[in-house]
């Protein structure tokens, strides 16, 4: 299973391997506390996109298709992030205010198509 939570939220048991999927470290957090198995920077959204996008809602459906064509040269860190997780579930951490557009919830869909025979 993939998920995806803010690294502002308690880390579980139940998040299985737990990665930051942010280009930038989360302001305010201890690497420590955060309780991360990894991070992904190079999975995360180019700075241009990222500065782009500024999570307006206006600009999803473009971010998107962008973001998607960000991670199509991609497939092989896509590949070792599930092989890294083993038989673990896969929280991809994320700092974004915004639950419904952020990057994260692409990128768990297109690690979801990836796993899909």
């Amino acid at each position: 299973m993939i998920k995806s939570k803010r690294v502002y939220e308690r880390a579980e048991v139940s998040d299985g391997y737990r990665v930051l999927v942010d280009r930038l470290w989360p302001r305010g957090v201890k690497k420590s506390a955060a309780k991360l198995d990894g991070w992904s920077k190079d999975l995360a959204p180019s700075a241009e996109l990222r500065k782009w996008f500024g999570h307006d809602p206006n600009k999803w459906p473009e971010f998107q298709k962008r973001y998607r064509a960000e991670l199509a040269s991609k497939t092989h860190l896509l590949r070792k992030l599930v092989g890294d997780a083993g038989d673990r579930d896969i929280t991809l951490v994320y700092a974004s205010r915004e639950l419904q557009y952020n990057n994260a919830i692409v990128l768990r869909e297109v690690i979801e198509a990836l796993l899909t025979p």
